[in-house]
């Protein structure tokens, strides 16, 4: 019976990211048939019964599913490069926050800047992520911190859309840091987070998560707490950044709530981790911030790879602790930093990542799963994490269509 599809893609070898028993779900000697924007069919390269009229001769390299950046920052205003040269010239943070800079300075810039410049210069930031194999990206708001412009921020981030081959993921982290105008009462913050925000990102379908910054610095458990109650009502899903700077038990917290990821984690008390596993939470390591803010508290990989909770990797782009917009950077400094095997780092960017973000129909190359595909000439998928900055993708279908 013959088989009509729209492209086939013959003779290569799939990294597939299957748990089917084999490092990195390896399929060898096979070929791919998409339908309607799936993956319809993997096949050996000896069957005939497949038909297109597009058809991709893959020279037997490696066939991998798109990468997922499932956290970043990378719609905000201006930047922070100044910043960065007064720090090394011996500038303290708090004495550039007293300035007017910090995160209120993205703030203020952020507000200032149109919906048309916010685009623009996301646009550039995500594009530098396509071109090495990303097919998804999650993107925060949580530069605005008042309804106009985080609303402004999650349509914007919609629109990368729209001008690029990529899907994204919106979320909404109005708790990222308490605004000037609320510094005197911050709990009157988190109540119009709860109360004027959330209702409305989640009536206008701006976003499907909602994350918080659970430290002392941003927001304590009691208040993020809060923040999660007002997002279960609304049917958003619960992210955190927690223990990147000190151990409050807010991954503890979010897997209450059944957090999808618990975020940056550098302090998380091994002894907690069960309860990360029992929720299905995924961690979600961040070594952009760890390599760039110079930290030296790891995350507890043995700990979490001992008791099987998924292990996502992310850029973490943003204008402050990690402006690096690169997957293939990142996923070197998941190795080199925090010991990730190859495989887990690629588990990370694909299977792992589409679990942080409620995805079942991305991360692997599989029957039925979106045909966001990335082929690579590489001898072997290890190449991908050892090396920076030596491979792009050879060829790319996203949805189905070669982009």
């Amino acid at each position: 019976m013959t088989r009509q599809c729209d492209v086939i893609i013959n003779n290569v070898r799939i990294a597939s990211m299957q748990k089917n028993g084999n490092a990195y779900g390896m399929l060898a000697d096979s070929s791919v048939a998409i339908k309607d924007g799936k993956v319809f069919s993997i096949f050996d390269d000896s069957e005939t019964s497949y038909q297109s009229d597009i058809r991709y001769d893959g020279e037997n390299k490696w066939l991998l599913p798109g990468f997922i950046d499932c956290h970043t920052h990378l719609v905000y205003g201006g930047n922070r490069a100044n910043e960065f040269e007064q720090r090394l010239q011996g500038k303290t943070y708090t004495e550039i926050a007293q300035q007017g800079g910090g995160i209120q300075g993205t703030v203020n810039a952020t507000r200032e800047a149109s919906e048309q410049t916010l685009l623009s210069s996301a646009i550039k930031r995500a594009a530098r992520l396509v071109e090495e194999g990303v097919t998804c990206i999650e993107v925060k708001s949580g530069y605005g911190l008042d309804l106009h412009t985080e609303l402004k921020m999650l349509k914007v981030a919609k629109q990368i859309s729209e001008n690029l081959p990529v899907s994204i993921v919106t979320t909404y982290l109005g708790a990222h840091t308490v605004p000037k105008e609320y510094r005197s009462n911050p709990d009157d913050y988190v109540q119009f987070i709860c109360d004027q925000v959330i209702p409305v990102v989640a009536k206008q379908r701006l976003a499907t998560c909602v994350d918080v910054f659970c430290e002392s610095i941003g927001f304590s458990p009691a208040q993020c707490r809060k923040i999660f109650e007002a997002a279960k009502a609304h049917a958003l899903n619960v992210k955190a950044h927690v223990e990147q700077l000190s151990d409050l038990k807010g991954a503890k917290l979010a897997a209450e709530f059944g957090a999808i990821s618990v975020d940056h984690i550098e302090y998380l008390d091994p002894k907690d981790i069960p309860v990360l596993q029992k929720s299905g939470t995924v961690a979600v390591l961040l070594p952009g911030a760890f390599y760039y803010l110079s930290e030296t508290q790891k995350p507890p990989v043995a700990a979490l790879r001992a008791n099987q909770v998924p292990m996502a990797i992310a850029t973490d782009l943003n204008p402050g602790s990690s402006p690096i917009a690169s997957i293939l950077t990142i996923m070197n400094m998941a190795s080199v930093l925090f010991g990730l095997t190859p495989e887990e780092v690629l588990y990370g960017v694909t299977l792992h990542a589409a679990k942080a973000l409620n995805l079942s129909n991305k991360g692997q190359v599989k029957t039925g799963m979106d045909a966001d595909l990335c082929l690579w000439d590489i001898a072997h998928p290890a190449e991908l994490v050892y090396g920076i900055n030596q491979h792009r993708p050879s060829a790319k279908w996203f949805a189905g269509k070669e982009c």
